[in-house]
């Protein structure tokens, strides 16, 4: 078993960010003194796992990685699935939780629904986290963040998109699905997620989702965050189809120990460190 450190040193100054899926696991630990990112390292697997895989999983990263086995003064946790739903502040009742899901959403009785508040936007994010994991993580730590990747996204890009007088799609792509989320001037059009095997399947969902937003293909500025990078099939498709795209930048002061991905790689992850 792991030791954790009793350092009153390091407890203040790292934190821990962990975005759990089942295709894998990704971790990032923050030095808050220097500002500097010192450990970023991704786990994925060639299949999609149950839940119960994903936290034996987990286990064995905080078993064989002595960067895990630091104390940290926060730390947060990212839910990263399908399992989700945004309902208007103004229509949203606490009581209702299993009804905003249930229509997308096999629930089960036993199934723990709970939900984000996205202020920016006057929204509730409602949604199914990964409980056991949840369990795991409070049995080991004591308290912790935790919030569904999609807020996390749709509060960093309606914070960028803030003063904008445009509208945006922005792809956020991960190793079998991706989110979509276009913003006109400033405000959230739409936020989605799907699944894909193939380039077909990307680009496909893509020009679907502009059809029926009755968005040009021609105009439309198409922004790219996460595992996509100009070499792939992904980017290839994308271009053949889209006249204006651009890479993201997750525009962060944080320095890296290691070289990163890309600045666009990576964004829910690292957007999670500024999560309140």
């Amino acid at each position: 078993m792991t030791q954790k450190s009793n350092s009153l040193n390091e407890i203040q100054q790292k934190e821990l960010s962990i975005q759990l899926s089942l295709n894998g696991l990704s971790f990032c630990i923050l030095n808050v003194d220097t500002t500097t990112i010192t450990y970023l390292k991704h786990f994925s697997t060639s299949k999609k796992q149950s839940p119960e895989d994903v936290l034996d999983q987990l286990k064995n990263c905080f078993e064989t990685e002595s960067a895990l086995a630091e104390s940290f003064s926060k730390i947060t946790v990212i839910h990263n699935n399908e399992w989700s739903t945004l309902v208007p502040k103004a229509l949203f009742n606490e009581d209702n939780l299993v009804d905003y899901l249930k229509l997308n959403i096999k629930i089960l009785k036993t199934d723990f629904i709970t939900f984000d508040t996205i202020a920016i936007n006057d929204s509730v994010n409602v949604y199914l986290p990964f409980v056991n994991i949840n369990n795991y993580i409070y049995d080991k730590f004591g308290s912790f963040t935790y919030k569904h990747a999609s807020t996390v996204l749709v509060e960093a890009i309606l914070n960028t998109e803030a003063n904008a007088n445009e509208t945006k799609l922005y792809v956020n792509v991960s190793e079998s699905d991706f989110q979509v989320v276009v913003v006109k001037n400033g405000d959230l059009l739409l936020y989605n997620t799907f699944k894909y095997d193939t380039p077909a399947d990307f680009i496909y969902y893509i020009l679907f989702t502009e059809e029926q937003l009755q968005l040009n293909p021609e105009t439309i500025k198409t922004v790219l965050l996460g595992n996509i990078t100009e070499d792939d099939e992904l980017y290839t498709v994308v271009y053949k189809y889209i006249r204006y795209i651009s890479f993201g930048n997750v525009k962060n002061t944080y320095n890296y120990s290691e070289t990163s991905l890309s600045s666009y790689s990576d964004f829910t992850l690292i957007k999670s460190l500024q999560c309140e």
